[in-house]
């Protein structure tokens, strides 16, 4: 019988959620506490887990907690690691659970207590991460037993910004950083994402801080994207580990959890209506519904406009407050032109007015898809026509501010961009 004990901090206090238990994955479903339940701090950890005193579905149970893991090739290196089947997410769930995004936090009693700490990194070791991808990522992530979500090759850090030095966090320490590496078939995927978040910067979207790691001469294998995690929060008079203060953890789930949808249903098809539950969610949960709903429309143009049709439900999430009594919109990530590689595919990852292809989606698509989803035509549309003016203003200021820092490859990825939008765009 599995029984794995589930936490969420709140207000920077672990708190007892209550149970996933069954004897294997088919069978293993998810309960709030009674204590919990009666308690005053009582809050959901998911829109689509309200606060019930009933076991909640296996398939409820799995959309949730699967979606704390990592994806594809990492998760699969894992698994091997962890010598268990990659399909086995409890296992998987109870080797990686000390450290999720959000602020969910996952025990198992027949394992080895790790002791919250922080392991500095060296140069060459920093280094080795850029070099190595995926695998490298699959060993830090297990032996730190923490969970990143995604199917490229990632590891959360803590970032010393004073001393500027990396250290690997272990056990229940939190990362204040999601570290990536350069992918082996995507050229100068770190300066595309990098130039991309800073374009969408530029243009007023909220993103959050984030930079490249050179550890040589700026080559693929030689730099990292390090991203500063939105869902960590460095406050006056925390605890300290190793004289370095200890992050608040802030829940989120993704758009995927929130929705009740399996990560491997990411991508929509048959258009299912994807975005339109999305903006109904943010309607109904957030704290302040009419500006998140222009943030969210303007993630969807600005994807639109980069060429990002890897923009699925799972890259877009909902930020809770430290006592997880309201949600925004979570600052866009993940963004970056997957057109410029030939092995891309043109279909975004929901459609925009009935169409997917994004050499067939047009103005006229985002003002059909505006009353679809329930937006005012004039204000949606004026929003479409300030970005798509904005745009290459803002990619050419964020060009210039990468080759200003001496990562030359970005005038390779802004051509590459251009020339694509030329394409797909009239």
């Amino acid at each position: 019988m599995r029984n794995l004990g589930v936490w969420i901090e709140i207000g920077g206090l672990q708190t007892y959620v209550g149970r996933i238990i069954g004897e294997k994955e088919e069978d293993a479903r998810f309960s709030y506490a009674e204590e919990y339940l009666s308690g005053n701090i009582a809050r959901p950890i998911s829109i689509h887990l309200p606060l019930s005193a009933n076991a909640f579905s296996v398939d409820d149970t799995r959309n949730f907690f699967e979606g704390l893991l990592p994806e594809g090739f990492t998760r699969r290196c894992v698994a091997g690691l962890l010598h268990t089947d990659a399909n086995n997410y409890l296992s998987l769930l109870a080797g990686l659970g000390n450290e999720c995004l959000g602020a969910i936090k996952i025990t198992d009693e027949n394992n080895e207590v790790v002791n919250a700490d922080y392991q500095k990194l060296t140069i060459d070791e920093v280094s080795q991460l850029a070099r190595e991808g995926a695998m490298e990522t699959a060993e830090l992530v297990t032996k730190s037993h923490l969970s990143l979500t995604g199917a490229s090759g990632k590891v959360g850090l803590y970032y010393d910004e004073n001393n500027k030095d990396w250290y690997l966090p272990k056990g229940a320490a939190p990362s204040t950083h999601i570290v990536k590496q350069s992918h082996v078939r995507l050229d100068g995927i770190v300066t595309n994402e990098q130039l991309c978040m800073m374009t969408a910067g530029n243009m007023g979207i909220e993103i959050p801080e984030s930079f490249i790691v050179n550890v040589g001469d700026g080559r693929d294998e030689e730099v990292l994207l390090a991203t500063k995690r939105y869902d960590r929060a460095i406050k006056d008079g925390l605890k300290k580990i190793n004289g370095l203060s200890v992050p608040y953890r802030l829940h989120q789930e993704d758009f995927s959890q929130a929705m009740g949808i399996s990560a491997h249903n990411k991508y929509e098809s048959d258009n299912a209506g994807y975005l339109k539950m999305m903006f109904e969610i943010i309607r109904q949960k957030s704290f302040n519904p009419i500006a998140d709903q222009l943030k969210m429309w303007d993630i969807c143009i600005f994807n639109y406009l980069i060429g990002n049709t890897d923009n699925h439900i799972k890259n877009v999430s909902l930020l809770y407050d430290e006592e997880l009594k309201t949600v925004r919109l979570a600052p866009a990530y993940d963004i970056l032109s997957t057109v410029i590689y030939t092995s891309s595919t043109r279909d975004m990852a929901f459609s925009i007015g009935n169409e997917y292809d994004i050499k067939k989606i047009t103005r006229d698509s985002f003002r059909r898809e505006a009353a679809n989803i329930g937006l005012g035509e004039q204000m949606a549309m004026k929003r479409f026509d300030y970005l798509a003016n904005a745009f290459p203003d803002a990619l050419n200021k964020a060009c210039d501010e990468l080759l200003g820092k001496g990562f030359n490859k970005a005038i390779d990825i802004y051509e590459r961009i251009r020339d694509k939008r030329r394409e797909f765009i009239s």
